[in-house]
């Protein structure tokens, strides 16, 4: 009986001195506990959750070393091995975030982005840009409403943040655009050749782009063309300007697609109704075309080509400013075509390529001389160097490749080559019928890698370093790029960005007398942006210097670069507010910024204000959807203070360029209205999916004054203006295939 109770006192005994108390506190991100976390010891029951402090407390009757495991949603999973003696163990468990695509910061500084990804630095999509009232259906006319673009009415391309248009360079697909605008036109801004329409991602950086885009002092505009189309539609568009039919077809095991477009416009009924500055004697008239294929080569692969091509032809006469009674007659024919081929690719589980070709052709013959009344051409003594003929033909080709790997979470590393082609003939015939024939070619070679590092959810870095070679300078150059950014709450962050940038010379400024360098630009940037609840807001700081600007002169007529002692900087600050969410089926967004900048290049004595830059500009864009008169109701407001304009003439006695005249013009100010109707809203089953435009710009009529433009001995001037004060679009689109009404609805709304 005694040996029973003893060996019933020593089984019980037993089990009990096997027992462990396993207790803690789990914590996170700056050590703050963690609710909700899964403790438990591997291949058993025993186990227990975190309290609202972290805590956590369970028995375990198991022995000798187990792992002990600790997951929750959000963090990388937790193991430790214990050793189970009896005796109880506190431990304190630091859980390290999960990156997540969903949660993870995201570098914006200096970055807007207009794309369907639902990402933070989202900004405008596709549907904004064409539905902007004072765009006029252009890209780049959507983008001058955010902050750092420039108002430049005279002239086309983006002015950004002190910059003059040619340091803004756009990519399709990741490969390099030439001639990305019509061919310039004397004191008349031209619009981009592209449909916004074949573009899903808009990606506009003011500064401190990334590592794998060159050759741009000042701003990178990245555009993605769409893949396969959701299905087979046709498209129809009348207006008072231009008539346009295009088709997609999408194969039936939707993995293929291809598609042509062409549109024909002439602004010869709008000028005789609305007039024009100038009296043109061919209006304008422009013949496009394009065509794309698009083929899904796996699961995760996609071939894309996308071609165009563009004829167009205008010529007019304005009262010459060098000679009352006589007229400067302008004009120019051009023909331009641009191929894009581009291949991406899935390559094992972590290794991805993308490979793009493009090329472009251009062929611009402009002429100038003067007439009299009668519209003969004479030559006026002092005056011979206004007539002159200009051919130009331009091939450019770009290659690129770049290769991503996948690295844990987020994490990702980069790297890839690019090739850039460019070759010039031009021919140059003066006033005596003297031809001046020239070709310029260069090679420009480019290496890059870049790092995407997500440290945590809140914390991650961008750091890059790109190489360069250019023939036609016979030097290299290394540009490194940093971006930081971190999360201070929910939907809100801090971006810094640090990056060098180089570009060569204008191809018009060459060939120079003397050997030349790159121009450089080093960016420094810091943003604070919220993004919450459909109300986004951003303010961002920056200071931008240039060195080795080009400094030019005159040789026979012509401006040429001399060297590269030219230097400037730019500094300013610049917010952005959207609201989509305080007033029902209302969006508006307000930009605003401020820039201080002076540059000495080209012909400038000093430093100066340069005539594009204005220092305060600012924008604001509403956009209301009235479902039950199916109409899209949009306004937009542009302002630029007063930029300041100025003559500069070479003075002998000196050997010098000095200001002959100077000033700021008027404040401007533009009030543009649009309205689309939707009529087929409510049916069922529509055949055809009209929609029409009436778009009218500077409804006020507000006078508006760009510059001036001086005569040749600098004792004239006379106001560079809009060619009308006014200017009317009506217009009638039709698709067959797809309904976008939702489109429009959900963008208002």
């Amino acid at each position: 009986m005694q040996l029973l109770l003893w060996v019933s006192l020593f089984l019980l005994y037993k089990p009990a001195s096997a027992q462990t108390v396993v207790k803690g506190i789990v914590t996170g991100n700056k050590s703050k506990p963690v609710y909700g976390v899964s403790i438990s010891i591997k291949d058993s029951y025993d186990g227990a959750t975190t309290d609202s402090l972290g805590r956590f407390s369970f028995t375990t009757a198991e022995t000798g070393e187990q792992l002990l495991q600790a997951t929750a949603v959000g963090y990388k999973p937790f193991s430790q091995l214990l050793k189970l003696q009896g005796q109880p163990i506190t431990l304190t468990i630091a859980l390290k975030e999960e990156v997540t695509e969903l949660q993870a910061v995201v570098i914006t500084a200096g970055t807007f982005e207009a794309s369907d990804k639902k990402r933070a630095s989202a900004v405008l999509d596709p549907l904004d840009i064409v539905t902007t009232a004072s765009a006029n259906g252009d890209i780049t006319g959507a983008l001058k409403t955010l902050p750092g673009a420039q108002t430049v009415g005279e002239s086309e391309g983006l002015f950004v943040r002190g910059g003059t248009a040619a340091e803004t360079k756009t990519f399709i697909d990741g490969t390099l655009v030439n001639n990305f605008f019509f061919s310039s036109v004397p004191n008349i801004a031209q619009f981009s050749r592209f449909s916004p329409f074949i573009f899903k991602g808009t990606v506009f950086s003011t500064g401190g782009y990334s590592a794998l885009y060159g050759q741009a002092l000042s701003s990178a505009l990245i555009l993605e063309s769409i893949d396969l189309p959701e299905r087979s539609t046709a498209s129809l568009g009348v207006s008072v300007l231009s008539a346009n039919a295009g088709y997609q077809h999408l194969a039936k095991n939707k993995k293929s697609s291809w598609g042509a477009s062409y549109g024909y416009t002439n602004l010869a009924l709008a000028f005789a109704v609305i007039k024009q500055r100038q009296d043109y004697s061919r209006a304008p008239a422009y013949h496009n075309a394009d065509a794309n294929f698009r083929i899904k080569t796996s699961a995760t692969g996609m071939l894309k080509y996308y071609g165009y091509f563009s004829s167009s032809k205008l010529a007019f006469t304005t009262p010459s400013i060098d000679s009352l009674g006589y007229y400067d007659r302008f004009s120019i024919g051009n023909t331009n075509h641009y191929h894009n081929l581009s291949w991406r690719e899935n390559v094992g589980r972590r290794w991805k390529v993308q490979l793009g070709v493009s090329y472009t052709n251009n062929k611009d013959d402009i002429n100038s001389h003067m007439q009299d009344e009668d519209k003969k051409e004479v030559s006026l003594d002092g005056l011979e160097a206004k007539k002159f003929a200009l051919d130009s033909r331009g091939n450019y080709f770009n290659a690129k490749m770049v290769w991503d790997r996948r690295l844990r979470g987020l994490s990702a590393f980069r790297f890839g080559a690019e090739y850039n082609y460019a070759k010039d003939d031009i021919r140059y015939q003066d006033y005596s019928g003297t031809p001046y024939p020239s070709q310029l070619r260069d090679d420009v070679t480019s290496v890059f890698a870049e790092g995407d590092i997500y440290i945590t959810n809140v914390l991650a870095a961008k750091a890059g370093l790109r190489m360069e070679h250019s023939s036609i300078l016979d030097k290299n150059n290394l540009a490194p790029r940093l971006s930081l950014a971190y999360k201070l709450g929910k939907g809100t962050q801090a971006s810094v960005a640090y990056g060098i940038f180089y570009q060569n010379p204008e191809r018009r400024y060459l060939p120079a007398a003397q050997p030349l360098t790159f121009m450089q630009a080093t960016h420094y940037i810091a943003q604070f942006q919220r993004v919450v609840n459909q109300q986004s807001f951003r303010a961002e700081i920056f200071y931008k210097k240039y060195d080795n600007l080009v400094k030019s002169g005159f040789v026979n007529y012509r401006e040429t670069a001399v060297n590269n002692a030219g230097y400037g900087d730019a500094k300013g600050i610049e917010f952005f507010w959207r609201d989509k969410k305080t007033i029902k089926s209302l969006d508006y967004w307000i930009s605003y910024s401020y820039l201080d900048t002076k540059r000495d290049f080209l012909t400038f004595p000093y430093a100066i204000t340069p005539n594009f830059a204005a220092k305060h500009t600012g924008s604001l864009v509403v956009k209301k959807f009235v479902q039950s008169w199916k109409m899209n109701l949009n306004t937009a407001y542009n302002f630029a203070s007063g930029r300041p304009y100025y003559n500069i003439g070479y003075d002998p006695a000196t050997s010098q360029y000095q200001f002959t005249d100077r000033g700021h013009v008027p404040d401007y100010h533009n009030v543009s209205f649009a309205i689309n109707y939707l009529p087929f809203i409510g049916k069922k089953n529509p055949k055809s999916y009209p929609v029409w435009v009436l778009q009218v710009s500077n409804i006020f009529n507000i006078r508006q004054v760009y510059g001036y433009q001086y005569s040749y001995n600098g004792l004239r001037k006379q106001e560079v203006v809009p060619t009308s004060r006014m200017f009317v679009f009506i217009g009638c689109f039709i698709s067959f295939g797809v309904d976008r009404s939702d489109e429009v609805m959900n963008n208002a709304l």
